[in-house]
């Protein structure tokens, strides 16, 4: 959608520079000067929105990483519950199993 934005806003300063040379009662040096001044603004403008671009991403991408270190710690706790349910039950088990052995 940005890059809509962006095209057409080109296209945009791009047919009102061109008609506005075509059409403009004024001196080659004129001309040249309020050129050069649209330049300048459309690089003003691209500079901006790559600004903005570059923060969202950057704080995109800081929110991505702090999403994957916390299910990467919850997967970790849930992992060691999972090991030490296991060393209980298997532990619980062999306790039972003498008892049952040496009753019978």
């Amino acid at each position: 959608m940005e890059d809509n934005k962006l095209s057409y806003f080109l296209f945009g300063l791009g047919m009102g520079v061109a008609i506005g040379v075509l059409f403009a009662p004024k001196s080659g040096q004129e001309t040249r000067e309020i050129l050069r001044s649209k330049a300048s603004e459309g690089r003003e403008y691209l500079r901006r929105k790559g600004e903005e671009v570059r923060e969202s991403t950057s704080d995109f991408v800081s929110r991505g990483r702090e999403a994957y270190q916390s299910g990467k710690g919850q997967v970790s706790a849930a992992m060691e519950a999972a090991k030490q349910a296991y060393r209980q039950e298997i532990a619980q088990s062999q306790k039972e199993a003498p008892e049952s052995a040496g009753g019978a």
